[in-house]
C-alpha cells in the first residue's frame, strides 16, 4: 500500500483544503494519507469524513515545532485520538502562541520599513493560525519578495532581522503528549537537521521512529537514516 504520510492543508501552512488533499491522495493514486497540520487538529475530522466517500485512508495526525539548542525541531504523531482534551487544550495554546508571534513580527518588518498589516497576512491564514509562510505569501503579494524561499532567507528565516522565537513544546514534552493521546511519536525529516546529536536526543527521551523518505533528503541522507533504523 502507498501513504503520504506527511500532508499539510490550509488549516495550517498547506494550500489545499482537507478535502481537497483527499482528493489529490485519491487522483495521485494512493490508498492513505496521513494529515499533519502544524500544531492543529481542525482538519482531520474534514478528511476522514470526506474519506469515507472513497476508497482512501486517512491516518490522523499532527506536527509539533519544538527547540533543541537554537535549532527547530519537527514531531509527527500519528494515529492520535485527536479529540482528546488533551490535545484540544495543547493546540490551542500553541496555535495562540503562533498568532502573537505573528503579530510581533509584522511589527518587526515593518519598522524595517515594510508596509505590511495583520489583514494581509490573514487573506492567506485561517483567522486561528498564522505562520511565517503566510506573512511571506503576504509580502510577495505586496512585490517585496519573488519567492517564500527568499523572504525567509532575507528576513523571516531564524537569525534574520524579522524573526521572534516561538513559545513551543519540549521535545520531551512533545512526545510525552503524542503517547498520552494513543499516538506514534516520529522525529520529522531528521536529515535537514544541522545537528545530528537531535536523533541521538529524541530516541533516549522516547520517539518512536524517524522520517527516512521525505522530498527534501538527500539520497546520502536517506541511505544514513536507514541504517539508523
Amino acid at each position: 500500500m502507498i501513504f503520504d504520510l506527511h500532508i499539510h492543508t490550509n488549516c495550517s501552512d498547506g494550500l489545499l483544503s482537507p478535502e481537497q488533499g483527499v482528493d489529490l491522495a485519491l487522483i495521485k493514486g494512493l490508498d492513505g494519507i496521513a494529515i499533519t497540520d502544524h500544531d492543529t487538529v481542525s482538519g482531520l475530522e474534514m478528511a476522514i469524513e470526506h474519506s469515507k466517500k472513497y476508497n482512501v485512508k486517512v491516518i490522523p495526525g499532527i506536527e509539533f515545532g519544538c527547540v533543541y539548542e537554537g535549532e527547530e525541531v519537527h514531531i509527527l504523531g500519528y494515529f492520535i485520538d485527536y479529540r482528546s482534551n488533551d490535545i484540544i487544550l495543547a493546540t490551542k495554546e500553541l496555535r495562540n502562541n503562533r498568532i502573537n508571534r505573528a503579530v510581533e513580527m509584522i511589527g518587526k518588518i515593518n519598522k524595517l520599513g515594510f508596509n505590511l498589516k495583520v489583514e494581509d497576512v490573514i487573506k492567506f491564514s485561517k483567522e486561528d493560525f498564522i505562520g511565517r509562510p503566510h506573512i511571506a505569501r503576504a509580502l510577495i503579494e505586496k512585490g517585496y519578495f519573488a519567492s517564500i524561499e527568499e523572504a525567509f532567507e532575507i528576513l523571516l528565516g531564524r537569525g534574520k532581522p524579522a524573526y521572534v522565537e516561538r513559545k513551543t513544546l519540549s521535545i520531551k514534552e512533545t512526545i510525552g503528549l503524542i503517547h498520552k493521546v494513543n499516538g506514534i511519536a516520529i522525529l520529522a525529516h531528521p536529515g535537514l537537521l544541522k545537528n545530528k546529536g537531535v536523533i541521538d536526543y529524541c530516541l533516549n527521551n522516547g520517539i518512536d521512529g524517524l522520517e527516512v523518505i521525505h522530498s527534501k533528503h538527500k539520497e546520502e541522507d536517506v541511505k544514513y537514516l536507514l541504517e539508523m533504523s
